[in-house]
């Protein structure tokens, strides 16, 4: 009996240390933690058992995305409802929590401007979630220490410098090739263009970044936009013991993904094999490959991170130039004195001629509206951090394992920023440069990030969207149709969801 009562007592103790445990995770830990916040000033909304503050966002989200808008530019109200309403409630610092992690909202420039700029290394990239995971792996836009600084070089190289005026005439060639097909279009019919974009961007990555065709990465632009759509609705859901469809789904696309890509990885790999080249080539896929076959192993990469990055560079590089040539045809089809503007100044450096790489850089008044459009309609609604050590943020301290979440739409429809028209479009903000615009506040706009992260493929997607843009106003004018409904929503990057019909005029 004695033996009895002792294996009882055992039980009885480690029931009472897992009841202990759980209550402190779930319960008593957080609630503790609030009042630590609050003590320095930080409040939030109230931390729910399990679920933190995700569920009263979700709600919040979904019905959002229910509704339409107006033709209005004041989006965050819509895209992120949650952290809209919470700024307004608790001020540029709040808490919030995903699950039983705390997380710091920060809309306040200055303190942005030192979590970014992370000079002591306390604010690392977060770790990614299990969706996420499976579009980015361990690729650039994730990736730390040595290994991000060895892919950063590779990146560099490819999209800057002598390589990105290669590519200048493959962007013109796919742009041209798009605009052939509209000519067979009737006067004044409606085009969704937010289509046409995605099958130009996607052209021009492949060919570029790639050297493979459209129709050979369709089937990689395809899945990656079924596990953007997954990703996107389980932004806010927290993971259980039993997988769900998505995460059956998601996994299964992982593999398909990675089977695609690596059939445009051998291909390359046999073609030199074969004699047929002589050189992996100077593009970046020919980067990666010279990395993967480089003898040092301090410089050489493996072929699951050559999967991580072609992945990551043909999402990056077909969804966000996308979404900035969508939103600034918008733009441009509301305010037809800014287009009738950008139209005078294109056929001014190119008359009908074609782009050139030296006439596009001349291009101010074009440049001037792509930064007002990366500022209403950026893609990128906020950037993630964490906290790696114990850290004191302006008058507050953070411990450990915090996670911080920046609203990047907050900043850049901040009225205190950016005046009271902050909701309006208006390029001339940008007449004297983005220093002078934001009045020396870099991290007002953070349409590329800022700091070490900064996008790596930002004078690629700026160069693509001026050649796009200049071919148009070369040979049509262009009105919003009256069956445009404005919906912008967050499908990784801010999108328009029900696309953006225009009518269109030859010239």
């Amino acid at each position: 009996m004695g033996a009895v009562h002792l294996m009882l007592l055992l039980l009885i103790l480690v029931l009472l240390s897992s009841s202990l445990a759980f209550l402190y995770k779930f319960w008593w830990g957080p609630r503790q933690f609030q009042r630590a916040m609050k003590l320095q000033g930080i409040r939030g909304p109230s931390y729910r058992l399990f679920h933190g503050t995700n569920k009263e966002a979700m709600e919040m989200k979904d019905q959002a995305r229910k509704s339409t808008m107006d033709l209005s530019h004041d989006i965050f109200p819509k895209t992120l409802p949650h952290l809209h309403a919470w700024i307004q409630l608790y001020g540029s610092v709040f808490l919030n929590w995903f699950g039983t992690q705390p997380q710091i909202v920060v809309s306040d420039p200055d303190l942005i401007r030192e979590i970014l700029t992370n000079k002591d290394g306390a604010y690392p990239k977060t770790r990614t979630r299990y969706f996420l995971k499976k579009l980015l792996g361990d690729g650039l836009v994730v990736a730390e220490g040595d290994k991000w600084i060895r892919v950063r070089k590779l990146a560099n190289h490819a999209f800057h410098g002598d390589c990105l005026k290669d590519m200048f005439t493959v962007m013109v060639a796919s742009v041209e090739s798009m605009l052939e097909k509209w000519q067979n279009r009737a006067a004044g019919e409606e085009i969704d263009v937010s289509g046409e974009f995605k099958s130009l961007t996607s052209e021009v990555i492949s060919r570029t970044a790639f050297g493979s065709s459209y129709i050979e990465g369709r089937m990689i632009f395809d899945l990656l936009t079924k596990l953007g759509m997954i990703i996107s609705r389980n932004t806010l859901t927290i993971r259980h013991f039993v997988k769900t469809k998505d995460e059956i789904e998601a996994d299964r696309i992982k593999q398909l993904l990675h089977s695609a890509v690596m059939k445009i990885v051998e291909k390359r790999e046999n073609e030199m094999k074969s004699g047929e080249s002589t050189s992996f080539g100077s593009d970046f896929l020919g980067s990666l490959l010279k990395a993967h076959h480089d003898g040092d192993q301090s410089r050489s990469i493996s072929a699951e991170d050559i999967v991580d990055e072609c992945k990551t560079f043909y999402f990056t590089g077909q969804d966000t130039t996308s979404a900035l040539l969508s939103w600034t045809t918008l733009l441009l089809a509301i305010d037809t004195n800014w287009q009738e503007k950008a139209r005078q100044e294109v056929v001014g450096i190119f008359g009908r001629d074609k782009p050139t790489s030296d006439g596009v850089a001349k291009l101010k008044i074009v440049n001037m509206i792509l930064y007002e459009s990366l500022r209403l309609y950026g893609p990128v609604s906020s950037i993630q951090r964490r906290i790696e050590r114990k850290v004191k943020l302006g008058k507050f301290e953070f411990p450990a394992d915090m996670l911080i979440n920046i609203p990047v739409q907050a900043l850049h429809q901040n009225p205190d920023l950016w005046g009271k028209d902050a909701h309006l479009f208006r390029p001339e903000r940008f007449t004297k440069g983005l220093a002078k615009a934001t009045d020396g506040i870099p991290t007002a706009f953070l349409g590329f990030g800022f700091g070490p992260r900064m996008c790596v493929g930002m004078n690629f997607a700026i160069n693509e969207a001026k050649i796009a843009l200049s071919m148009i106003l070369q040979r049509y004018k262009f009105t919003l149709s009256p069956n445009y409904v404005h919906a912008p929503d967050i499908v990784l990057t801010t999108q328009p969801s029900r696309g953006v019909q225009i009518l269109l005029q030859t010239l």
